[in-house]
């Protein structure tokens, strides 16, 4: 085999590898905090997402008001410390949004697809909540996500 050949087989290999490393770093939130893992399983498989952290109440008020649309692989956790009925809103959130309730054990509860941008109409949980998932709207359709599939996350009891 050439030498020149030889050597861009060898570079293709330090590319691969270089890269996969750089994949195993979660990527940062816009405060520079680093994303975390979350899985939803559905009858199509498992469907992993990183997902920002809404642990507070501003950032939970906050969510992501103001903010791009999300990429397909992204999206945000809110963390309640309750188990209670839950309502979202969409007010100054300028891209649709699929709105994931999910119960303490990690079942999806209910979701609202295609949430209306700009809106202070309030999409309800229609049952207790410990935890919310947003995602890109029409995602948990093209996941194949339904209320009694599982998300993944240390934050649910599974």
């Amino acid at each position: 085999m050439p030498l020149t050949r030889r050597l861009l087989i060898g570079l293709a290999g330090v590319t691969v590898a270089l890269g996969a490393c750089a994949s195993e770093r979660p990527p940062l939130d816009p405060q520079g905090q680093p994303m975390e893992q979350l899985t939803i399983v559905t009858d199509s498989g498992r469907h992993t997402f990183w997902v920002e952290i809404a642990d507070d109440a501003a950032e939970r008020e906050r969510g992501l008001m103001f903010r791009p649309p999300l990429p397909d692989d992204q999206g945000m956790l809110f963390k309640f410390q309750d188990n209670a009925e839950r309502g979202f809103w969409m007010r100054n959130t300028p891209s649709s949004l699929d709105i994931i309730y999910v119960a303490a054990d990690g079942r999806i509860v209910s979701i609202a697809r295609h949430t209306t941008p700009y809106s202070d109409g309030i999409y309800p949980s229609n049952g207790p909540a410990t935890g919310v998932v947003e995602l890109r709207a029409g995602r948990s359709e093209e996941i194949g996500a339904e209320p009694g599939d599982v998300v993944e996350h240390p934050h649910f009891d599974r």
